[in-house]
C-alpha cells in the first residue's frame, strides 16, 4: 500500500470513527467483548456529530463504510477508497480505544462514550462523536 493511500485511508478511518452510536444505553461502557462479539463484529455508521454537537450529514460513501473489530486485537475498515487494516487496544478502565493502522507511524486514540452489544460511540480529542451501530 502506498504512503499517499495510507494517509488518505488514515484520514478516512478518522472520519469513520467520528460517527458513533446512540440509544438508551448512551454512556454505558461494557466489556471489551462487546466490541468484537464471539470472534468479530462489524460496525456501521449511525450518525456523526461535530465538536459543537451538530449532526454532520453523511455521504452515500460514508454510509457504506464498515469497521470490523476482531477478538485478536486486529481491525479492518472498508470504504469506497479501499481498506485499512491495523491493531487496536482497548483500555476498559480509562474508556479509551487506540487504533494503529498497519505501517502507520502514529496511532489514533478515542474516548469510548458508549459500548454495548449493538452501540458504539467514539469521541475524538477535538470533541467530535462517531456513533456506530452493529450491522
Amino acid at each position: 500500500m502506498s504512503s499517499p493511500f495510507r494517509y488518505v485511508a488514515s484520514l478516512l478511518m478518522l472520519l469513520v470513527l467520528f460517527t458513533a452510536a446512540c440509544g438508551s444505553k448512551e454512556g454505558k461502557v461494557e466489556g471489551v467483548n462487546m466490541l468484537y462479539g464471539a470472534q468479530s463484529k462489524v460496525w456501521k455508521t449511525d450518525k456523526e456529530l461535530s465538536s459543537t454537537g451538530d449532526k454532520v450529514k453523511q455521504t452515500d460513501a460514508q454510509e457504506d463504510e464498515r469497521i470490523t473489530f476482531f477478538a485478536n486485537g486486529q481491525y479492518n475498515m472498508t470504504a469506497a477508497a479501499g481498506a485499512v487494516n491495523g491493531k487496536y487496544t482497548f483500555d476498559q478502565a480509562g474508556k479509551k480505544i487506540t487504533m494503529t493502522p498497519d505501517g502507520a507511524p502514529q496511532s489514533n486514540t478515542f474516548d469510548v462514550v458508549t459500548l454495548t452489544d449493538d452501540k458504539l460511540t467514539l469521541k475524538s480529542p477535538e470533541g467530535a462523536e462517531l456513533r456506530l451501530e452493529k450491522e
